[in-house]
């Protein structure tokens, strides 16, 4: 993969939209949401930006960060552990005291970390959206447009009863940005941007110090939908998979699409690896009388009743007789004998006791919190 000969910083918003998955951000960011059996949610955004050469990354982080810390560490397992450039994890307080209040105040507050970077052109990403993506080919046509900003976007449907927090974008025939709807009522196949952006870093020095002397936080509303006629705003149409966690229904419907040989080959492309935590554990164990079907299972579990079309994290215990369909059962779950489980989330180390029913739907599948027992 050739790659762009500019430096270029990646900034991650660890913890923007927390309140959209407020079930499974009581106690971790957005970032450390865990996802397809394995993975955390920041692990897309972080393999992105080093599948396309970026290897100076800052994570702004916001509260309840200490599971992410654990998660990323050194940045080791994304060949970020570097002398120069590499993983920089960075505070959540503002200038004006307590946590950021937007985008553009977390940017004030972490500034200093910017300034010193020798990058010309900045990345900002959240971890909401579940994508790959080349930047590189972004950023060649963010240089050939000459754009002051460009957005990333994908054509997409969208329902304003089903979603929340999207930013719909109308372009003119240049592909310049018109207009911005941020949660708009409308619905069907929409411009809907997936909060990547790419920018010069003078540019957002301008844009941040302004930002600072007016006490205003949010870049959407602010730059993007009050202010995009100061700026030349281009869009990147992303024509890949991408799927949006923007409430718990949408969170398990987004993990049981990984269940399609076809999403799966979308998002974990080849020569663009999702890299995470290495766990080291052992191979799982399945006993004589499992039963697995259309399912995915990660390593360090042990398996002895039936498991269909769930998707089932490191270090799971299913129980003899137990039958597991349509479910999210995330790590150190542990589900006892002769139970019914049907459509349901469970959060890190929940326990269930032997024979209970559980059976819901996928429209609304039951939650059970982290450490959680029924």
């Amino acid at each position: 993969m050739s790659s762009v000969n500019y430096n270029v910083l990646g900034l991650i918003f660890a913890s923007m939209h927390d309140s959209y998955v407020s079930e499974l951000t009581k106690k971790r960011t957005m970032g450390s949401i865990p996802f397809g059996g394995r993975y955390r949610l920041i692990d897309f955004p972080l393999s992105n930006f080093v599948n396309s050469g970026v290897t100076e990354v800052g994570v702004i982080t916001k509260a309840n960060y200490g599971s992410l810390l654990d998660h990323l560490g050194s940045g080791r397992d994304w060949d970020l552990a570097r002398k120069k450039g590499g993983l920089h994890l960075l505070p959540p307080y503002s200038q004006t005291g307590g946590i950021y209040k937007g985008r553009l105040d977390a940017l004030g507050n972490i500034w200093s970390f910017v300034e010193h970077s020798k990058a010309q052109y900045v990345i900002l990403s959240n971890c909401d959206i579940v994508t790959t993506i080349d930047f590189n080919d972004v950023l060649r046509q963010h240089m050939s447009t000459e754009a002051d900003i460009t957005l990333i976007y994908s054509k997409a449907l969208y329902d304003s009863e089903k979603n929340n927090n999207a930013t719909i974008l109308d372009f003119d025939e240049d592909n310049r940005v018109k207009s911005v709807l941020v949660d708009p009522k409308i619905s069907g196949e929409c411009n809907q941007w997936l909060e990547m952006l790419i920018i010069s870093k003078d540019l957002l020095r301008t844009i941040v110090a302004d930002a600072v002397s007016k006490n205003i936080y949010s870049f959407t509303r602010e730059i993007l939908q009050n202010n995009n006629n100061e700026y030349k705003i281009m869009g990147y149409e992303h024509k890949d998979f991408f799927v949006r966690i923007d409430n718990i229904q949408n969170y398990y419907l987004a993990n049981k699409m990984l269940l399609c040989e076809d999403t799966r080959k979308a998002l974990f492309k080849k020569g663009l690896p999702i890299y995470t935590k290495v766990g080291d554990n052992a191979p799982t164990k399945y006993g004589l009388e499992s039963n697995i079907k259309n399912s995915l299972i990660a390593d360090g579990c042990v398996i002895e009743g039936t498991v269909e079309n769930s998707v089932i994290f490191r270090g799971v215990k299913i129980g003899k007789g137990t039958v597991v369909k349509d479910s999210v059962i995330m790590q150190g779950t542990v589900i006892g004998n002769d139970c019914t489980i049907s459509s349901i989330i469970t959060d890190k180390n929940a326990e269930i006791s032997d024979g209970k029913v559980l059976k819901f739907s996928e429209t609304y599948p039951l939650h059970i919190d982290k450490n959680g027992k029924i």
